[in-house]
């Protein structure tokens, strides 16, 4: 298999591990603490990977969680596309720190998410969220060393393995 190919695959094999742990029924408690797995793995693969995300795939991927998670059609690909552009924008500075460090960027893309998401709900006049809606990005930046060594390992492994 190409190379081409083998990121590809792995790419399609790891956003589907992400669209099914959003998928993922939680209690009602620990709802709020969900990660957005999508966005945290699009950046992953837009940091490592330019060539393999645009705007368009974010987009895409983002109107399939549209659909999948029965949300106003066009907010998943809204803050999809915002994301990666944001991340395309500041890559190279991104790239520049550890992972540890790039969780604080992490979080401030995910804070500019859920900004994006509360104005879009609060223009079709819902209630605003609770305190609790914030808790999601920190868990998001909390889980960013880990899931990116994590992707490390499996992008390293599914290199090898193909070799």
């Amino acid at each position: 298999m190409s190379p081409r190919r083998e990121r590809r695959s792995t790419l399609v094999l790891v956003l589907v591990v992400a669209v099914l742990l959003t998928l993922l029924p939680l209690p009602g408690q620990l709802e709020a603490l969900r990660p957005y797995w999508v966005g945290l793995v699009l950046i992953y693969w837009a940091l490592e990977l330019r060539e393999m995300v645009s705007l368009g795939l974010a987009f895409l991927i983002g109107v399939l969680l549209d659909v999948l998670t029965a949300s106003l059609m066009g907010l998943n690909a809204l803050s999809l596309v915002v994301l990666i552009y944001l991340v395309q924008r500041f890559r190279a500075r991104l790239r520049f720190f550890p992972p540890w460090q790039q969780a604080l960027a992490v979080l401030g893309l995910l804070v500019n998410d859920q900004i994006i998401r509360l104005w879009v709900t609060s223009l079709l006049g819902e209630p605003l969220p609770t305190w609790r809606y914030w808790l999601s990005p920190l868990v998001g930046m909390a889980l960013w060393p880990w899931l990116f060594l994590l992707l490390d390992r499996v992008r390293a492994g599914r290199r090898r393995a193909s070799s």
